[in-house]
């Protein structure tokens, strides 16, 4: 069976764009303009603006939060001490090393546990490096993808042409480079946390269709 601690941790996970989305929109709500032409302007001006204020570190805080606690959840399901979670601060190649190490656990382990357990060294670290360069290049994919998906719906709900969006998009560059950039590093998370959930489930399957021939 699949540890209940990956599954937790890509919940997890999918929890930071919506708690992203839901920030972002509260943060855009909140306009301490609307206090212009009431009596105490000012203390009302500066009560909103700290509400703003509050809704973007009260929005990280809980991304960080949740950060961690998906790290953990790694760490969990490889049966290792806390103090591995200093690597959460090294972001999505963090958690790629706690994607790699050794199960601990000796009798709890599930199909992929045992299949890397298996590996020589050699063949382990073969293994390690394709699966990172092969996640890389999978998330800059799905980005891309992403990408292409979004332009061609802001261009049919807009009614603008495909190259007005991207024109837009090329104005503001760098605010869509750094965005891409997030979003491949999340696609990376994914994809790692994901690795021991599809490898189960895709041999639990096999083994049940091939039982009913060996017998």
């Amino acid at each position: 069976m699949v540890k209940k601690q990956w599954v937790v941790a890509v919940v997890l996970l999918l929890l930071i764009p919506l708690v992203l989305a839901l920030g972002g929109a509260l943060f855009s709500l909140i306009n301490p303009e609307i206090a212009a032409g009431h009596p105490n302007y000012v203390r009302n001006f500066h009560l909103l603006n700290l509400l703003k204020k509050t809704v973007v570190w009260a929005t990280a805080g809980a991304v960080f939060m949740l950060w961690l606690l998906v790290c953990l959840q790694v760490i969990r399901a490889k049966k290792r001490s806390p103090s591995w979670l200093f690597l959460a601060a090294l972001g999505p190649f963090g958690l790629a090393v706690l994607a790699m190490l050794n199960d601990r656990a000796t009798a709890e382990t599930d199909r992929y546990a045992r299949f890397v357990r298996n590996l020589n060294g050699f063949v382990r670290v073969g293994y390690e490096l394709c699966t990172f360069v092969i996640v890389w290049v999978l998330a800059y994919e799905a980005m891309v993808l992403k990408r292409t998906l979004m332009i061609r719906y802001e261009a049919a709900t807009t009614g603008s042409s495909i190259a007005q969006v991207i024109d837009l998009h090329n104005a503001s560059g760098g605010m869509w480079a750094f965005a891409e950039g997030m979003e491949v590093m999340f696609f990376v998370v994914l994809l790692y946390l994901l690795r021991p959930v599809v490898f189960n489930i895709v041999d639990r399957v096999v083994a049940k269709t091939a039982s009913p021939k060996t017998s």
